[in-house]
C-alpha cells in the first residue's frame, strides 16, 4: 500500500480548517517542522500532571518527572541506534549543541590547530569556530563545495591535514539538500587522526540515522525540525571523548561535590546539563521520534523522493527559474532552493505567502555559500512526509502568478 499522505496530515492540528477557509500548504519544513497531536497531547499531559525539577525532588511528582526525562534519553538513544543513553546529552537546540562543544574543544586547542568546516554548512555551525579561531588562534579551514552544492570529497585529503584536530560539517545541507558523502570523510579524517562531528539538524526528519554505523564522534540536531517542541537539541558523543572533555557551563545538576576548593563533577551526561534540563521538551520529543518510528522510513523516502522529482521538473518549466543543488534525486533531501531572474526571495515568498504557500527565503543563514555562488538569496521549499501533490502543485500555480506580479 502506498504512503497516505492525507491519513498523517489529519494527525496535525495545524491543517485544519483555517481563517478563512484558505488552505495551508507548508513548504518551510527545514526551518520548522509541524508538531503532531500525539506530540502536543504527551507534553501537556506531562505539564498537567508531572511538571516538577528533576533530580532533585523525594515528592511523587519529582519522581514521575524523573522516569519521564530518564525514558525520554532512553528513547533518544534507541532512535539513534545508540546502546549507552549516557552519551545522549540533551541541549536547548542543535546550535546550543554545536556551541557546548566548540568551547569544550576549543578549550584543549591552540594556535596551529586546525578545525575543518565547509562553505555549505549552516551558520550555526560555522560562528562557534570562526569565534573559537579568533579567541585562541585556531586555523579554520574550508571545505570547498561543488557547482552542484556538494561537498567536494575530492579534495578533502588536502583539506584535512595533520593539524586538523576535528572535522564539524553538515550531514545535509539546508540550502541544496545535497547529503554529504561521509564514509569518505571519515576516511580521510582517521587518516590524520583527527574527529568527525555532523550537524544532522536537517537529516534526521528524512532518514534513519544509525550512529555506530556511520562511524562519526559526535552528532548535533534538532528536535524542532524532526516533528518535536522548540528549545530542545541532543548532543551524542563517543563515551571515551565526551568524558575527557571539561564542560562549559557550571551549575545545578551537574556537580558532584562543592566546597571553597573546588568541586566534581557528576558522570555523562549530567556534566554537561547545567541548571534545569528542558523537562517537558524532552518528553515531547520522546514522543515524536516514538511517533516517527511507527512508520516505514522507506516509504516516506519514497513518497518525499516522488514530490521532490516533482517539483523539480515543475520548476524546470518555468522561465527564469534557476535551481540552487543537485539537479537529480541522488543523495538528496526533499529540500529545493531557487532563484528567479528579476524577483527578490522575500517578495517571492510574501506574494506567495498570501496564497497560503509558505517557504523560506534569504541567505538562510549560509552567507559563505550565497557567496561563493553569487547571490543574494533564494527560495526554498522544503517538504515533509505530511506534504502531498496538492502543495507542490499550489507552489508551481502560485509561482506563475507571482512572477507576474513581480515583474
Amino acid at each position: 500500500m502506498s504512503f497516505d499522505a492525507q491519513a498523517v496530515r489529519r494527525q496535525f492540528p495545524v491543517f485544519a480548517s483555517r481563517p478563512g477557509g484558505q488552505a495551508l500548504h507548508y513548504l518551510d519544513n527545514a526551518a520548522m517542522a509541524q508538531m503532531p497531536r500525539s506530540v502536543i497531547e504527551a507534553m501537556v499531559a506531562h505539564d498537567s500532571l508531572s511538571r516538577a525539577n528533576v533530580h532533585r525532588g523525594l515528592h511523587p511528582l519529582a519522581e514521575r518527572a524523573d522516569r519521564a526525562f530518564d525514558a525520554a534519553r532512553a528513547t533518544v538513544a534507541r532512535h539513534l541506534r545508540v546502546a549507552d543513553p549516557a552519551e545522549i546529552v540533551f541541549t536547548a537546540g542543535c546550535t546550543a549543541a554545536l556551541n557546548l562543544l566548540a568551547l569544550a574543544i576549543g578549550a584543549e586547542l591552540g594556535p596551529g590547530d586546525e578545525v575543518v568546516v565547509s562553505r555549505l554548512d549552516h551558520h550555526s555551525n560555522l560562528a562557534p569556530w570562526l569565534m573559537l579561531a579568533r579567541g585562541r588562534g585556531v586555523r579554520l579551514r574550508f571545505l570547498p563545495v561543488t557547482a552542484e552544492g556538494r561537498l567536494d570529497i575530492d579534495r578533502a585529503s588536502e583539506m584535512i591535514g595533520p593539524r586538523c584536530r576535528l572535522v564539524a560539517v553538515t550531514h545535509a545541507s539546508n540550502v541544496t539538500g545535497a547529503v554529504t558523502a561521509v564514509p569518505s570523510l571519515v576516511a580521510a579524517a582517521r587518516a590524520v587522526g583527527a574527529k568527525v562531528l555532523l550537524d544532522g539538524a536537517q537529516m534526521l526528519p528524512h532518514a534513519s540515522v544509525d550512529l555506530p554505523k556511520l562511524g562519526v564522534d559526535f552528532y548535533c540536531f534538532s528536535g524542532h525540525k524532526v516533528f518535536a517542541p522548540t528549545g530542545i537539541g541532543v548532543l551524542w558523543g563517543r563515551r571515551d571523548l565526551l568524558s575527557a572533555l571539561t564542560p562549559p557551563f557550571g551549575g545545578g545538576g551537574m556537580v558532584g561535590s562543592l566546597d571553597e576548593d573546588g568541586l566534581t563533577l557528576l558522570d555523562l551526561p549530567y556534566r554537561f546539563e547545567a541548571g534545569t534540563p528542558p523537562v517537558t521538551q524532552a518528553v515531547g520529543l520522546a514522543a515524536a521520534l516514538t511517533w516517527l518510528d511507527e512508520f516505514d522510513r522507506s516509504e516516506i523516502a519514497a513518497h518525499e523522493r516522488r514530490l521532490t522529482d516533482r517539483l523539480l521538473d515543475g520548476l524546470a518549466a518555468v522561465p527564469g527559474v534557476a535551481v540552487v543543488g543537485p539537479p537529480s534525486l541522488e543523495q538528496r533531501l526533499p529540500v529545493v532552493s531557487f532563484t528567479i531572474a528579476g524577483a527578490h526571495p522575500h517578495d517571492v515568498c510574501q506574494v506567495l505567502g498570501e496564497r497560503g504557500v509558505a517557504l523560506r527565503g534569504g541567505m538562510l543563514c549560509a552567507q559563505p555559500l550565497m557567496s561563493g555562488f553569487g547571490l543574494t538569496g533564494v527560495v526554498r521549499a522544503s517538504l515533509a512526509l505530511y506534504n502531498d501533490d496538492g502543495d507542490v502543485d499550489a507552489l508551481l500555480a502560485g509561482l506563475a502568478q507571482t512572477i507576474k506580479v513581480l515583474r
